[in-house]
C-alpha cells in the first residue's frame, strides 16, 4: 500500500518538532518536506538536535514547497501567519490542518476582537471545521481545512461537553481554572518564561482576556445549541509540558457523582483518546501521549460539579490531535501513529 505524502510548514517551534516525532513512526505517511523561513538551507536536526541521525532533511522555504503529490499540509505557524498560506492555497488539491488559532473562531469580527490582529481571509471561517474529533468527527472526515483546537480549549471542552449536551448545568456559571507547562508559551523566550522567573514560582496570566476564553465559550455553546458564559483563568507551572484544567459548574437538577460518571462513561465509551479516571489524574499519566484523562465528581456541600482533565499540551493539545485529525481526513485508522505510552516518571 502506498503512503500518503505530507508536509510540515513551520519547523522551528515545539509543534513542528512534535509533529516530526510522531510522524516519523507513522506507518501510513511520508514527510516529503518541511519548511522554515528563518532556517532554510539548514538541516532539521540543526534546529532540533534530538533528531540527529534520525530525521535530517534540509529545510526549505514556503515558496519552494513542491505541491505535486502532496495529500496534506500541517501548518505549524504563528497566529496571523497561517491565514496567508490558507488564502493562497485553499483551492489546491491537498488538505490542510492548521495548528494556529486563525480559523478556530466563528467570524472575522470575533477573531479580531480577541486576537487583536487583522484577518485577511474571511471565507476561511466558513470552510474550516473545528478539529476536536470527539465532537466533530463526521465533519472532520469531509473537511479540507481543519482548525486544530487550542491546548487549553481541548482540556476544557472535553471536560464540559457531556454536561452541556445533557443540559444539566447552568450555562452561564462555568469556571475553568487551568495550569500549563512552559512549552505552552512557545519556543521563543519571553520575560515571564525565563528560567529564573518560572523555576520555584507559580503565576496567573491573561486574566479576563485570554483568547482561549472565547474559543471554549463558542464551541461548548454551539455544541449544546445554546449560549454559554465562561470564566477562564490560565496559570503557568514550573514544568515543561502538560495541562491540568479544573472546571466548576452548577447543576440545574439533582445529580450525584454516580450520575456524572454514567454520563461521561456513555459519552466517551468509544473514544480512543479519552480515559475516565476513578482517581485524581496528573500530568505524568498522559505525558508524551494523545490521551485526555478526566475525573468528575459532585460536591453536595457547595452544590458544585468538579471536573478535572489532564492532557499533554504538545500532543493532544497540538501535534497529536493534528495527526488524529489527519488520520480521519485521510480515511486511516484514527489511532495510527498515536499508540504511544505515557512517559512516567
Amino acid at each position: 500500500m502506498s503512503k500518503y505524502n505530507v508536509a510540515i510548514v513551520g519547523a522551528t517551534g515545539y509543534t513542528g518538532s512534535e509533529l516530526v516525532r510522531i510522524l516519523i513512526n507513522h506507518p501510513d505517511v511520508n514527510i516529503t518536506s518541511i519548511t522554515s523561513e528563518s532556517r532554510k538551507g539548514e538541516r532539521f536536526s540543526d534546529v532540533h538536535p534530538q533528531f540527529k541521525d534520525i530525521f535530517e532533511p534540509e529545510l526549505i522555504g514556503i515558496d519552494d514547497l513542491d505541491e505535486a503529490g502532496l495529500d496534506l499540509v500541517f501548518l505549524a505557524l504563528p497566529h496571523g501567519v497561517s491565514m496567508d498560506f490558507v488564502k493562497a492555497n485553499h483551492d489546491k488539491s491537498f488538505k490542510i490542518v492548521d495548528l494556529s488559532g486563525d480559523f478556530r473562531l466563528s467570524s472575522k469580527a470575533v477573531y479580531e476582537a480577541w486576537y487583536q490582529k487583522n484577518h485577511h481571509f474571511e471565507p476561511g471561517f466558513d470552510q474550516a471545521v473545528f478539529g476536536l474529533p470527539e465532537l466533530y468527527r463526521k465533519r472532520i472526515r469531509e473537511a479540507r481545512l481543519v482548525a486544530n483546537p487550542g491546548c487549553f480549549p481541548t482540556s476544557a471542552i472535553l471536560a464540559l461537553a457531556p454536561l452541556m449536551k445533557e443540559g444539566i448545568i447552568d450555562k452561564h456559571q462555568i469556571t475553568v481554572d487551568s495550569k500549563t507547562g512552559v512549552t505552552g508559551a512557545g519556543i521563543k523566550s519571553k520575560p515571564n518564561t525565563h528560567f529564573p522567573m518560572v523555576n520555584d514560582n507559580f503565576s496567573a496570566y491573561g486574566v479576563k482576556s485570554h483568547r482561549h476564553t472565547i474559543e471554549i465559550q463558542e464551541i461548548i455553546g454551539k455544541y449544546a445549541n445554546s449560549e454559554a458564559t465562561v470564566l477562564f483563568t490560565p496559570h503557568l507551572l514550573p514544568v515543561d509540558r502538560g495541562i491540568l484544567s479544573t472546571t466548576y459548574t452548577k447543576p440545574t437538577r439533582e445529580v450525584s457523582t454516580q450520575d456524572l460518571e454514567k454520563i461521561f462513561r456513555e459519552y466517551y465509551e468509544n473514544e480512543p483518546y479519552v480515559r475516565l479516571r476513578n482517581e485524581l489524574p496528573n500530568l505524568k499519566q498522559v505525558r508524551g501521549t494523545n490521551y485526555c484523562d478526566i475525573f468528575t465528581t459532585y460536591d453536595d456541600r457547595t452544590n458544585t460539579i468538579i471536573t478535572i482533565s489532564v492532557i499533554d499540551n504538545l500532543v493532544k493539545g497540538a501535534a497529536g490531535q493534528a495527526v488524529q485529525n489527519m488520520n480521519i481526513m485521510l480515511g486511516l485508522d484514527e489511532t495510527s501513529g498515536l499508540r504511544i505510552s505515557p512517559l512516567q516518571p
